[in-house]
């Protein structure tokens, strides 16, 4: 049976000033497409959906839907009320007892904000966070009633655990076509069955998640031309570690095993870990960091109690763990930047230490890029007898000759991320601490940053929600489950996601439940629930029809008066009932549980 067709690119075209972003674009989507979009930043990746939604009319060329599609859009700006509250932009006018009834909303709720909490669905848009605006974006998105939904880098703001449940979810909703943007390799690998590469206005189509990208680009860069020889250099460099970590690292390599080996066969290993530890060891000595039953608090919360922990020359750490669990804190703490209330860190007195934060370093807005970058150092030694000037580096981070000559003013946010990068790795670091690197990255950059980070001779300990990145740049891993406890996990962040279930699991245990196989009892329950569920209906249909009449009746005021409070009673009555039925549903679920 073929494919039900939902939507249509005709040679379209759209320009802004005078750069051409689509040129003459065609394509197509069907029911249960799952289309990754990759592609430079700025290369129109986000006017492509924004046009396939019909935000963005085409210059030229036409864009056609089937008359019944129903099209969603997670854009990275927000048009959201500020007045409004998350029940109302999330739930709409559900009543209590239709969405807490839903498993698809309960699901959704629990996955991106940990739960059902009536503080969040209370709270005014105006006081969320920029992350806590988007989650509440992409729930809404989620919960609605669509064919086809289009997301603009939906990973951005969530946590690796956050980002493995969006992948599962939407790997079950089989039915719902997806097209999403994003940097994150290891999503665009679990979820996508396609790949659209956005460049130089064309959209070229790749079959396969990621991996088989990797691939069919490796395969096409042996005829490319010479100018591009650095680009496939990393391309080849890439495949390479997904061939011989992709069993372990990738959930699903499409890629042919036979054409990859004969593209990589004398390509090395990406890292020389023998010549880099010694390279590290004399940079650093013996000693990086030493935690000696240290306890570390973030104002009045305590992050980790009795730590022992030891960094060494050379070591590769990534650190995951839940949001406010005290990540950014402990690299605070192990810069001296906050005190540990007991115990003890010491550094090693040769350590120099770059730490990239989330938070951009304000410049001199008229510097050039190159000028910024220079300010610190003309040239870097990185690792491996590997020496950078300082406009070879700009160009390895996405500055080319052109760009390294705009000034620090005329920069997004993601070029400024990218500078600030720059020229932390410009001033000859021994140790990185890098807190959320990959943010505003294109996928590009990351594997130019990963190439980068290969050749560095010296420790490396990296907060990050992006799982492939982490996997590719790092050894060993610790996780932080908000528990006080710093733990190793061997098992990667496939371990530590068992350890999160497992933990949720028995925090929702703490409560003894009284497991029954009493079928009459369960029948009761379910019966109580559909009786609550019709007087409901019932007294929905009074308030409407009610609500209806008040119009007619604006000027007797005392028929509007016993209207009023005939209302105000049945609003009243319907409130009580809806706790009642809350109630009743959850006794069900103790019972079946």
């Amino acid at each position: 049976m073929a494919a039900v067709n939902l939507l249509n690119l005709e040679s379209v075209s759209k320009s802004f000033d005078i750069r051409a972003l689509l040129d003459g674009v065609s394509l197509g989507v069907n029911a249960g497409d799952r289309i990754g979009v990759v592609g430079r930043n700025g290369g129109g990746k986000s006017t492509l959906i924004k046009v396939m939604a019909g935000i963005e009319a085409p210059d030229s060329g036409r864009v056609s839907k089937a008359g019944s599609v129903n099209i969603g859009i997670l854009s990275q700006t927000d048009d959201l009320s500020q007045d409004s509250f998350v029940r109302d932009v999330v739930l709409g006018d559900s009543a209590t007892h239709e969405w807490a009834g839903n498993s698809k909303v309960r699901e959704v709720l629990t996955g991106l904000f940990g739960g059902i909490s009536e503080e969040l669905l209370d709270r005014k848009i105006s006081y969320l966070s920029g992350g806590e605006r988007r989650r509440v974006n992409l729930a809404k998105l989620l919960i609605g009633d669509f064919d086809l939904v289009l997301l603009d880098e939906p990973t951005n703001h969530l946590d690796v655990e956050g980002v493995s449940w969006l992948a599962q979810y939407l790997k079950r909703n089989t039915k719902l076509a997806v097209v999403v943007i994003t940097h994150d390799r290891w999503f665009l690998d679990e979820v996508s069955d396609q790949i659209w590469e956005v460049v130089d206005g064309n959209v070229l189509a790749y079959d396969g998640g990621y991996s088989a990208y990797v691939l069919s680009k490796a395969e096409r860069s042996r005829q490319l031309t010479v100018e591009d020889g650095k680009r496939n250099m990393l391309i080849r460099k890439e495949l390479a570690w997904l061939r011989r970590g992709a069993p372990a690292r990738t959930a699903k390599p499409k890629f042919r095993i036979d054409a990859a080996n004969t593209l990589i066969a004398n390509e090395p290993p990406p890292r020389n870990e023998t010549e880099l530890l010694n390279f590290a060891a004399n940079r650093l000595g013996n000693t990086v960091f030493e935690i000696h039953q240290a306890t570390i608090n973030a104002g009045e919360k305590m992050i980790l109690k009795d730590l022992y922990w030891n960094v060494g020359p050379g070591d590769r750490i990534g650190i995951v763990g839940v949001n406010g669990a005290g990540k950014t804190t402990l690299f605070r703490a192990l810069l001296g930047q906050i005190a540990a209330s007991a115990g003890k860190i010491t550094t090693g007195v040769t350590v120099k230490a770059a730490f990239l934060s989330q938070h951009l370093e304000e410049l001199e807005p008229t510097w050039r890029v190159l000028e910024a970058v220079e300010k610190v150092a003309n040239q870097v030694q990185l690792g491996n007898g590997k020496e950078l000037s300082a406009s070879q580096l700009c160009e390895k981070l996405g500055f080319n000759t052109d760009s390294q000559w705009t000034p620090v003013g005329d920069l997004s946010g993601g070029e400024r991320r990218r500078l600030q990068l720059t020229r932390l790795l410009m001033d000859s670091p021994n140790v990185l601490l890098l807190d959320e690197p990959t943010n505003d990255f294109d996928v590009e950059t990351l594997t130019a940053l990963e190439d980068l980070l290969d050749s560095f001779g010296g420790t490396l300990l990296v907060i990050s929600h992006d799982r492939y990145f982490l996997e590719r740049v790092c050894d060993r891993f610790v996780g932080l489950l908000g528990d006080s406890k710093l733990r190793d996990l061997p098992g990667g962040i496939d371990e530590y996601l068992k350890l999160r279930t497992s933990s949720i699991e028995n925090s929702g245990s703490n409560t003894p439940k009284v497991k029954s196989s009493n079928i009459v009892e369960i029948k009761e329950a379910k019966k109580e629930i559909a009786k609550y569920e019709r007087q409901l209906e019932k007294l929905s249909v009074q308030i409407l029809g009610l609500e209806g009449t008040q119009e007619d009746l604006a000027f007797d005021h005392e028929k509007l008066s016993a209207n009023m409070e005939e209302l105000s009673a049945l609003n009243q009555k319907k409130t009580e009932i809806e706790e009642t039925w809350l109630k009743a549903h959850a006794e069900l679920e103790r019972l079946e549980n």
